[in-house]
């Protein structure tokens, strides 16, 4: 103590740092203004769902595949690809920088068809992204970077959590236009086409190719072809995301509808597509980015752009991931192979939506449940509310996000009836 009051009254303290105090400490330290940010709701979600001990407990806020026992699930195509690839002793050389040209070639044949003229002509530009999150802010960059003529984005209301932090990240503005009517658990197709009508020219409109994330809630065709016709009118730009094609109806034609017809009807668009669901490549991060251009010569000047763009940002994509998805697309046996699985993963999330729905129904609920067979993909909004939400983790060990939102993979022929029962004690 007695050598404490020397050191003060010297005025030495500041050449003893073991003497400052805890406020001093924190105001040097070179992260002390870092403030602790909010933790993501999903990963929160199977945190809580990791430590409940009930029996019951029935994950439903992941969106990640799982069979009818609630096991992850790999790809009896996958499988294949990747002991092929193990006999061949294949090499962990890097990837070009803009990904395997035959898997490029393939996403874009997935997309548009084998067939396409966008393809044949030389238009497009396809590089890997790195799953459908990269492809994203491969884009948001390029965009960000490049188009004149407007720097902002505009998403559906609602839309997956994660586009407007990317594209934010990317330095671009977001607006968004109604796309969800939480009075019908539709489709809000007059407000959509409204806000679409008044977006000023050269505006990029954020599309949900199939299988809208969060809430299921698709266009119809036909509705996708007057949304088409007036964003032709009032020129603006398509930028589609598409990280669930063939995993949402199980026909990967039918899932390519949107971005088909809006490239018959003269658009050139931006496309984001992920393997992460439809193959099960979830942790192997394999994706693709295209950009529709007018011209082969105008190809080749944007493919440049944007492979600067990679080789400044991680240098070149994973290949692992990238190899599996060009084995089983260009090989007609793991191909016709995947589609069967690719189908059966869609078929089996359409049966736990009709179960629910008839579970319900036998439970003796008087709400209209049609919309949990109407919506389509992995993801269902319930239209519960929050409080019932509340009610269904707390009592139920039901783990769903606040919004009611249900990854309907998580449903199986062993909880279903639990589920549907705990669904109508909070909503009756």
């Amino acid at each position: 103590m007695a050598l404490r009051q020397a050191v003060k009254s010297s005025n030495l303290i500041r050449f003893l740092p073991q003497y400052a105090s805890a406020a001093n400490v924190k105001q040097s330290s070179t992260w002390g203004s870092v403030e602790m940010g909010p933790p993501d709701a999903i990963l929160g979600l199977t945190e809580a769902f990791k430590k409940d001990t009930n029996p019951k407990k029935v994950s439903l806020g992941a969106g990640a595949y799982r069979d009818d026992n609630g096991k992850p699930f790999i790809l009896q195509c996958v499988k294949t690809a990747e002991k092929q690839m193990m006999e061949e002793n294949v090499d962990h050389e890097y990837a070009p920088i803009s990904g395997p040209p035959s898997f490029c070639k393939a996403s874009a044949e997935l997309a548009f068809g084998a067939d396409s003229s966008v393809i044949k002509d030389g238009r497009n530009v396809t590089v890997q992204g790195i799953s459908g999150t990269g492809s994203l802010r491969l884009g948001g960059a390029f965009f960000s970077k490049f188009y004149a003529k407007s720097k902002v984005f505009y998403t559906p209301t609602p839309t997956w959590g994660n586009h407007i932090p990317i594209f934010k990240h990317a330095g671009l503005d977001i607006q968004s236009y109604r796309y969800y009517d939480p009075k019908t658990c539709g489709f809000d197709f007059n407000g959509a086409l409204e806000d679409i009508s008044k977006i000023p020219e050269g505006g990029v409109v954020v599309l949900h190719a199939c299988a809208h994330n969060p809430t299921g809630v698709d266009p119809k065709p036909e509705q996708w072809k007057e949304i088409s016709s007036v964003m032709k009118q009032k020129k603006l730009y398509p930028f589609f995301d598409m990280a669930y094609q063939g995993f949402a109806s199980g026909d990967i034609n039918k899932d390519a509808f949107a971005v088909r017809h809006f490239l018959a009807d003269g658009h050139e668009i931006a496309l984001c597509q992920s393997y992460a669901k439809n193959m099960g490549l979830y942790g192997e991060r394999a994706g693709a980015f295209t950009i529709v251009c007018s011209s082969k010569e105008e190809a080749d000047r944007i493919t440049s752009q944007i492979k600067i763009l990679i080789r400044a940002m991680y240098s070149s994509p994973p290949i692992h991931g990238a190899r599996i998805v060009d084995r089983v697309l260009n090989s007609p046996e793991l191909r016709n192979m995947w589609l069967g699985e690719v189908k059966g993963m869609a078929d089996r999330i359409i049966s736990m939506r009709q179960k629910l729905k008839d579970g319900l129904a036998r439970e003796g609920s008087s709400h209209n449940w049609q919309h949990i067979t109407d919506q389509i993909g992995m993801f269902c909004f319930t239209g519960l509310k929050p409080e019932q939400v509340d009610r269904l983790i707390n009592e139920f060990h039901i783990y769903l996000t606040k919004d009611g939102r249900i990854s309907v993979a998580g449903v199986t022929s062993g909880n279903v009836d639990y589920v549907a029962n705990a669904m109508h004690q909070v909503s009756k």
